[in-house]
């Protein structure tokens, strides 16, 4: 990693662990449906594993609405701010996510606003991953090139092979349902593969 100056992180499945807003959306549907959430959680699964979006596909397959997203189920990673601090001694640290408006102040809820340099987030930018352009309005917010940046994310179609066609470095953290992603091509294979923050620091330092 010799010449990197920033780290850009997603938040969901990254830094911030949505288990909780993922069992409330199962419940929701298996209420809806009038099946179990084991079998809802089973078949959402098995739609990740096939590089797709299993609660979205699962909606599809019950016709039924999809659930609202419930960020205040969100809760950071047990060691996301031990992170935070030990990488930004070394580096400056950006978020690029797609998420609802709002994410500066939840960022700041969780107590983490004070690590972050740069955030751009996909309602506030009116742009969302995987255009380039939300990666363009980061880097250049940032003041740094390309190849003087790392993307950390959970999604390789939205995170890794975007931020590979720019010129950045890459890290696939496997976490949340994106660590099912099955890789196809060498477009998909990012620089680095980390399975936590702990061992992302360990990688980074």
């Amino acid at each position: 990693m010799d010449g990197i100056k920033w780290l850009f992180f997603d938040m969901g499945s990254t830094l911030l662990d949505e288990t909780g807003v993922y069992e409330d959306i199962f419940h929701k549907i298996a209420v809806a449906a009038n099946v179990s959430e084991d079998l809802v959680k089973e078949k959402a699964t098995e739609f990740y594993k096939q590089n797709k979006k299993g609660d979205k596909e699962v909606v599809k397959i019950y016709r039924i609405e999809s659930p609202k997203w419930n960020p205040g189920l969100e809760r950071l990673y047990g060691d996301t701010e031990a992170a935070l601090i030990e990488l930004k001694k070394k580096y400056k640290i950006g978020i690029i996510a797609n998420q609802m408006y709002g994410s500066e102040g939840r960022l700041e809820n969780f107590g983490i606003r004070k690590y972050l340099d740069v955030i751009v987030a996909s309602a506030e930018e009116g742009v969302e991953k995987p255009d380039r352009r939300i990666f363009d309005i980061a880097l250049e917010r940032a003041g740094c090139k390309p190849s003087e940046a790392v993307m950390i994310g959970d999604r390789i179609d939205n995170d890794i092979v975007p931020a590979k066609r720019l010129g950045m470095k890459t890290v696939w953290i496997k976490q949340g349902f994106g660590r099912y992603w099955k890789l196809e091509g060498k477009e998909q294979v990012p620089d680095y593969e980390v399975e936590s923050l702990t061992e992302l620091v360990e990688a980074l330092k």
